[in-house]
């Protein structure tokens, strides 16, 4: 169900969030955030998205998959909208999510060299010393 719906076509919230990949309480949650503009709404309250919104929400989720935060997400959203961007802000917020995912990773490296360093001291058996405790413990 992800096709590009004919131009004009509109979803309620459950078709968007299904074309979009993204649950129907992201998408509102996204619209409470600012990442979406107000959508149209029909007589009786209910939201009305159109492929544009589809697209925005698809973009959302991309870059919520590659670890980007909200904020980035959102500064990210205003550059991919403005065709007059300069590429240097995209590749900007691009360089700086690497160097935090490598810091993380780092963290994380450290983190496993640790646990394994005490689960390789610990003899796993029925006594009660464990080294992975005493570790813990501090």
């Amino acid at each position: 169900m992800s096709a590009i719906a004919p131009s004009g076509a509109q979803f309620n919230i459950g078709e968007a969030a299904a074309r979009s990949g993204v649950s129907a309480k992201m998408v509102r949650h996204y619209e409470s955030l600012g990442l979406l503009p107000p959508v149209k709404r029909t007589d009786s309250g209910y939201r009305r998205y159109g492929n544009s919104e589809v697209h925005t929400l698809r973009f959302i989720r991309r870059a919520r998959g590659l670890g980007f935060s909200m904020a980035e997400i959102a500064e990210l959203v205003k550059l991919w909208q403005d065709r007059r961007r300069a590429s240097f802000n995209v590749k900007r917020i691009a360089l700086a999510h690497i160097a935090e995912l490598d810091r993380r990773m780092a963290d994380m490296e450290q983190m496993r060299h640790t646990l394994q360093h005490l689960a390789d001291c610990c003899h796993g058996d029925h006594r009660p010393e464990c080294p992975i405790l005493d570790g813990l413990e501090g």
